[in-house]
């Protein structure tokens, strides 16, 4: 998930700086790889962080969430657009929530390691 999220904010980062027809192509690519990743990526941490058992609701939960953060994060973008008047100022409200996202994900990735760590002596 960090990854793809990472790629996700470079690919954003790249839309704002190419205005060439190849290079939007490249950034959309690198964009689609980083996001192609993620969501399956969400699917494998629930996998290892909860029960089998609950998979049968956590999972469709997940799924509900994200695509409606996907359906706000277009909607928001084309509405930042109809205000300003172009791209720019969209793309620089999605490099923000990104990396509010790398921030969550990290923090919990630091989380989740610290509390399995083979060092950590527990009492």
């Amino acid at each position: 998930m960090l990854i793809g999220s990472a790629c996700q904010v470079i690919a954003m980062i790249g839309f704002l700086l190419t205005q060439e027809e190849a290079g939007l192509f490249a950034v959309s690519a690198a964009f689609g790889l980083g996001f192609s990743g993620i969501i399956p990526a969400y699917v494998l941490a629930l996998r290892e962080l909860y029960p089998s058992s609950e998979a049968s609701w956590r999972v469709p939960t997940l799924l509900l969430c994200s695509g409606s953060g996907m359906a706000a994060g277009g909607w928001l973008a084309g509405a930042i657009y109809d205000y300003a008047g172009f791209y720019a100022a969209a793309f620089a409200t999605g490099i923000v929530f990104n990396f509010a996202n790398l921030l969550v994900v990290g923090t919990l990735m630091l989380r989740q390691s610290r509390l399995h760590s083979p060092l950590l002596v527990r009492g």
